[in-house]
């Protein structure tokens, strides 16, 4: 899979992203230079954690027919240790449907195995640049 990015025109460090036959926008914020158009870079790592708790929490529901209605998500970050490689998210997860306390429990565990949570806590990145 191949991520396509460049400069927007619409501004001054806004990108565009094509991921599939799909459009994202990035940029940053304004007391940055930019014009905060669209989601900064973290925001964008930090959702790809947020949809994908929610998207397995949903999947392994409708596998295991757990009455899980939907999922409402909230990641605060902090990044106040971020330079000395430490970079924190503090999700909350609320669950909606009419569930037993087994049920929440046995979810709450799934929550901690989406596949974007793994890369985070316990995968090595090896990030290949080249620059032309």
């Amino acid at each position: 899979m191949t991520i396509h990015l460049q400069k927007s025109d619409a501004g001054t460090f806004r990108q565009t992203i094509c991921v599939h036959q799909h459009t994202l926008f990035s940029d940053v914020a304004g007391m940055l230079g930019g014009e905060d158009s669209a989601p900064d870079p973290h925001d964008l790592y930090d959702a790809s954690l947020a949809a994908c708790k929610a998207i397995t929490l949903l999947m392994y529901a409708k596998r295991k027919q757990i009455p899980l209605v939907s999922v409402d998500l909230n990641i605060d970050r902090n990044t106040s240790a971020e330079s000395k490689g430490i970079y924190v998210l503090n999700v909350s997860v609320n669950l909606n449907g009419e569930l037993t306390t087994e049920q929440r429990q046995r979810l709450s565990e799934i929550a901690e195995k989406c596949p974007i949570h793994k890369l985070m806590t316990a995968a090595t990145t090896e990030v290949n640049s080249r620059v032309y």
